[in-house]
């Protein structure tokens, strides 16, 4: 079984239930989504994200393009499925099949990352539109919003919180 097979299967609904164990604090975050009409499982604050990836074995899927990860770093241990692909950020229209398959299912509970937080949380949307139960955006992403001096990672985002992360 592959790492993230195993980390699925630690996740995934008991086949009892018609929807998977939601850790509490997720499962608060999905109460809240629902009440406000989002149209998926609702936002993760990047610490909360790293310690329910890092203490729960949560999936994490980073949703930026190869290039992001390489160049700019990524999250160790975290699985990847592009929501969009090369320079032009082109939609990548097996996202979902993607997804499904690295997850290991539409009811595995997941939490999706991208530059900002606006990628991903349009990825966890089509997600859920396409029958996923358990998919979280989490929120500013991996380097947060750009500022007045036009960076980013100076006030939001996993790095700006030093939560851990590589580059290659």
């Amino acid at each position: 079984m592959s790492a993230a097979n195993a980390l699925a299967s630690a996740v995934s609904p008991d086949t009892s239930s018609s929807s998977p164990s939601l850790p509490a604090e997720l499962a608060s975050i999905k109460a809240d989504a629902q009440s406000r009409g989002l149209p998926f499982s609702g936002g993760v604050d990047p610490a909360l994200a790293w310690t329910l990836f890092s203490e729960q074995g949560v999936l994490l899927v980073d949703v930026r393009s190869n290039e992001e990860r390489k160049f700019v770093g990524h999250i160790p241990g975290s699985l990847h499925v592009a929501w969009a692909t090369g320079t032009a950020l082109t939609r990548n229209p097996r996202f979902v099949r993607e997804l499904e398959s690295k997850i290991g299912g539409k009811d595995v509970v997941a939490l999706l990352l991208c530059r900002s937080g606006k990628r991903s949380a349009l990825a966890a949307e089509a997600a859920t539109k396409a029958g996923f139960t358990c998919i979280f955006n989490v929120l500013e992403g991996f380097e947060g919003e750009i500022d007045t001096q036009q960076q980013r990672g100076k006030a939001d985002g996993w790095r700006f919180h030093g939560l851990p992360w590589v580059q290659d």
